[in-house]
């Protein structure tokens, strides 16, 4: 598992002390995936509800505060794959 991913699994399980209402993956382009669900986070590549993809960079840059995940969206750098409802639900978690 990467660097990237273990401190993205590491900050977001900080975020979601209480789990997430779905069943949601974020993959980050040449490091891995994770999984946010009620269990809480981990680093996993399973079937989910939404898939969000974004490079290291832009992924770093939603939880440092810098890049508004809508936004990300709307200029192409954060692809979603799946319900967008819950992928609003996770934009507001990550914001």
């Amino acid at each position: 598992m990467s660097d990237v991913v273990n401190e993205a699994v590491r900050r977001l399980s900080a975020r979601l002390t209480d789990g997430f209402d779905g069943l949601a993956k974020f993959v980050i382009e040449g490091e891995g995936a994770i999984m946010l669900d009620q269990g809480g986070v981990r680093a996993g590549d399973e079937p989910a509800d939404v898939t969000l993809t974004a490079s290291a960079e832009v992924f770093k840059s939603i939880l440092d505060g810098n890049t508004n995940p809508t936004m990300a969206f709307m200029q192409g750098k954060l692809a979603v794959d799946g319900s967008m409802g819950l992928a609003m639900k996770l934009g507001s978690v990550l914001g």
